[in-house]
């Protein structure tokens, strides 16, 4: 049985224009007028239009001098985790071949695209970690071109974000923003060349510019607001659980944010203490507004009930504050990334401990995972038959297979390839059908 100490409330609601509507008359006008398009949007949203979107060698470098030294230490640091976890991913993806029947071999290889486009935000919070989740990944999966886009508001380059860019590896940095830089990377402009995979966050409007661009590009992800579901016992530390509560409200105003929680106890302690908590943070306006909105807190009867509730929920992290937390890893399977113990925190994940950020949203987590090397993969199948008798022995098997379902085409490929074992040719052919 379930008892809500907190409900998610009905938000108020919005009267933005109409997001796909807008997005798809940019793309559009990008699509046609290509360069002209993206200066005229650049000018109108990020007031800068510079003669060329792509810095040069003497504005990159001027980017990492302008970045403190030991921020520029923790890029370094932390973008030494994510290497190290991209690449334990990339040596877990094996290409294989086998003779599956004697004379017949198939194969499986997995080849990286071509070229990717990251974006990386700037807005509210200039998102460092975005760099290194995106093109440090596509560079371990050995993709050739890693393109990267970050907005430049009246003309002010970004230097940290350039920073962390440039050193995860992008090969060209454009300081575009907004649905006119995923388009551009996307389509390809006079200056831009096309990219095969676009990646990384954004607002609503890129968002939605990726998920219209499609099927002409890959991406990583549907991107929706920031998740976080926490499953406690009565062992947590309702100061710790408030706390990394309000660490992910923060993101948006749109952010869910769950407890569940086997202790009504704790659930009335957290309450409590994001209520004490609030006031101090220098994010709780957004964090406040996620919270009375998004946030929930309900108490269930056992933590058996706690994960078939959060395996439903399919957030995009969840975390477990359990006396015995690795219990999670057999129980639960509807998850972005799954966070184990008190000393864990999803803020890790987010910034610093090297596993990817980029995570499925809205119950996604239900049938895909988060963004990781083999996404800017292509798993991709051979075959080859090395002697007569083996193709013979499939071409009767394809005659019968492919006359069952009208195929005559697809048969005689088959009778041919017995006939030839034979020195023949097959009766249709003699017959002249």
């Amino acid at each position: 049985m379930a008892i809500y100490l907190k409900e998610a409330a009905a938000s108020a609601s919005d009267d933005a224009p109409d997001v796909a509507e807008v997005v798809r008359d940019v793309i559009a006008d990008i699509r046609e007028r290509g360069d002209e398009a993206v200066r005229d949007y650049a000018a109108k949203f990020d007031e800068y239009a510079p003669a060329s979107f792509r810095l040069s060698v003497d504005q990159i470098q001027g980017a990492l001098d302008a970045v403190p030294e030991q921020t520029l230490a923790d890029i370094r640091t932390v973008q030494r985790n994510v290497r190290r976890f991209a690449e334990l991913q990339r040596a877990s993806v094996q290409d294989f071949e086998s003779e599956v029947t004697p004379g017949v071999f198939l194969g499986q290889r997995h080849i990286p695209v071509n070229a990717v486009g990251a974006y990386v935000p700037g807005g509210r919070y200039p998102l460092l970690a975005s760099a290194h989740m995106t093109i440090i990944p596509a560079k371990i999966a050995g993709v050739r071109r890693v393109v990267a886009a970050t907005p430049a508001p009246r003309g002010k380059l970004p230097a940290a974000s350039i920073a962390a860019i440039h050193l995860a590896g992008a090969d060209e940095i454009y300081a575009i923003g907004g649905v006119q830089a995923v388009a551009a990377m996307a389509l390809g402009t006079q200056t831009i060349d096309r990219v095969d995979v676009l990646a990384g966050p954004g607002n609503a409007y890129v968002a939605e510019a990726k998920r219209q661009l499609f099927g002409e590009v890959g991406i990583d992800l549907f991107a929706g607001p920031t998740e976080l579901l926490i499953i406690a016992d009565e062992t947590a530390d309702p100061f710790i659980v408030a706390t990394d509560l309000l660490s992910q409200a923060e993101h948006g105003p749109d952010s869910p944010t769950v407890l569940l929680t086997t202790s009504a106890e704790l659930g009335k302690q957290v309450l409590g203490e994001v209520q004490r908590l609030l006031p101090g943070l220098p994010t709780g306006q957004i964090a406040g507004a996620a919270w009375r909105n998004h946030g929930e807190v309900i108490v269930l009867d056992d933590l058996d009930e706690a994960y078939r509730v959060a395996d439903d929920y399919a957030s995009e992290h969840v975390h477990v504050m359990t006396a015995e937390p690795r219990h999670a890893l057999e129980k639960l399977t509807n998850y972005g990334s799954l966070f184990l113990g008190a000393h864990t925190c999803v803020s890790f994940g987010d910034k610093v401990i090297g596993t990817n950020h980029v995570l499925p949203t809205r119950r996604a987590a239900r049938y895909t995972g988060g963004l990781w090397v083999g996404k800017y993969l292509k798993t991709v199948t051979y075959q080859e038959v090395r002697d007569a008798s083996a193709a013979a022995e499939l071409g009767e098997l394809l005659g019968r297979a492919a006359r069952a379902e009208n195929f005559e085409g697809h048969a005689r490929s088959g009778d041919v390839r017995v006939a030839a074992l034979h020195g023949t040719r097959p009766a249709w052919a003699e017959e002249g059908a």
